[in-house]
């Protein structure tokens, strides 16, 4: 990646910031540990961290290596702070948060791709990511309606 001009760094700074903000406000109306700040600053770090070894990294194969790597970088590190939101109730056993947890890995995903230009990308895992976290619970709900999911008293 040769080097950007300003406003094409800006702009997938600012895209990340976006759709890790709206990705944030959908978990924060549900009352979510991880809301807009969590998920903004997900994707902005993410974005970052590929520009900036881009940028480092100069151009030909050996950027694509290194972008590579940070990718999988950003990614094993997002997984410690996806888990800081999940939590098992003691009371019925039942786990907490693996949703939240999801979307933030997949909102530094979006912060990746916002920093290597993949605007398209990003926009189309936007739309189904949000599909999924509007219509994946009622979904969900009426499935073990439909199935009659068994309950303790079997």
């Amino acid at each position: 990646m040769s080097a950007l001009a300003p406003a094409e760094t800006s702009a997938r700074l600012l895209i990340a910031v976006l759709f890790g903000a709206l990705i944030g406000i959908n978990r924060d109306l549900h009352g979510k540990p991880a809301g807009l700040r969590t998920h903004s600053l997900v994707a902005l770090g993410a974005a970052l961290a590929v520009l900036a070894s881009a940028r480092l990294a100069g151009s030909g194969d050996h950027q694509a290596d290194v972008v590579s790597r940070v990718a999988q970088g950003v990614l094993t590190g997002v997984g410690f702070l996806g888990a800081g939101v999940i939590l098992r109730d003691p009371g019925d056993g039942r786990v907490h948060g693996l949703t939240t947890a999801a979307a933030v890995w997949v909102t530094a995903l979006f912060g990746v791709a916002s920093g290597a230009g993949a605007y398209r990308e990003v926009g189309a895992g936007f739309v189904l990511v949000l599909l999924v976290l509007w219509f994946g619970g009622p979904i969900e709900r009426l499935v073990r309606r439909v199935f009659h999911e068994p309950t303790a008293e079997g």
